[in-house]
């Protein structure tokens, strides 16, 4: 894999900040995609020689094009992609305005189309490539006061479907991950100072547990590299079984 180009979106922290770290350690050449300079540098130097950074706003949907043409003429090729970027929003459903819907959705779809659009361009010419998406549980089932978000999610997984059956002629593979309850620093505090909710989630995650971010940064890895290269148009849960547990 020493030869192969990533690019990974919303890489400066958290699931993405592991995904980048799990494809640099295993020789992979990964541009790291962050509107925040000083954080995307500083994720830079804590991923090491294999990491570059890429500054750019995703929400810019007009920049994104110039800056993938990029990283393909500078690197000489894209293999890998990984849709992580996204933002959130919990309020009430009747509380929800239609701007605040459509910023959810222009951030998590539109971007994620636009991105895929461009590298796919690079892909096909080379004949081969893999996309990885990450979708989340609130696709999977209801969750209240995350309306915008949890439509952003179902509408990329319904993405990864098409996308993968339209781009399999190109010999490029569209995938999903759907993250259950992870532990990063955010999440891990959101938790411990809400026990009522840490004991609901726990109590139906048959293995009893917080996954870790780096059990993510695997999963992207097992469908960026050859051990998946029969499979395209899934969506695995990454979950702990949360997404079955009763």
């Amino acid at each position: 894999m020493d030869q192969k180009v990533a690019i990974v979106t919303g890489a400066n922290a958290g699931l993405g900040f592991a995904t980048a770290k799990k494809l640099c350690d295993e020789g992979i050449r990964t541009y790291i995609i962050g509107r925040n300079k000083e954080k995307t540098e500083k994720a830079l130097k804590e991923l090491g020689a294999y990491a570059r950074a890429c500054i750019l706003d995703l929400t810019e949907l007009e920049k994104i094009p110039q800056s993938i043409r990029q990283i393909a003429a500078e690197a000489g090729r894209i293999d890998i992609l990984v849709n992580n970027a996204g933002i959130n929003m919990k309020k009430e459903f009747l509380e929800v305005e239609d701007v605040d819907f459509q910023k959810i959705m222009h951030t998590n779809v539109t971007s994620v189309f636009t991105v895929s659009r461009e590298v796919t361009q690079v892909m096909k010419a080379q004949g081969a490539g893999s996309i990885i998406n990450i979708s989340s549980m609130a696709s999977q089932y209801g969750i209240p006061k995350v309306i915008a978000y949890s439509a952003s999610k179902a509408a990329i997984e319904g993405m990864t479907r098409a996308m993968a059956v339209e781009l399999a002629q190109y010999g490029i593979r569209v995938n999903c991950i759907a993250p259950g309850f992870i532990k990063t620093n955010m999440s891990g505090k959101a938790l411990d100072s809400d026990p009522e909710r840490k004991n609901k989630v726990l109590g139906r995650t048959p293995m009893g547990k917080l996954g870790a971010p780096s059990d993510i940064g695997d999963t992207v890895y097992y469908y960026a590299s050859d051990l998946s290269k029969f499979t395209t148009g899934t969506v695995l849960c990454v979950d702990g079984g949360n997404s079955i547990g009763f």
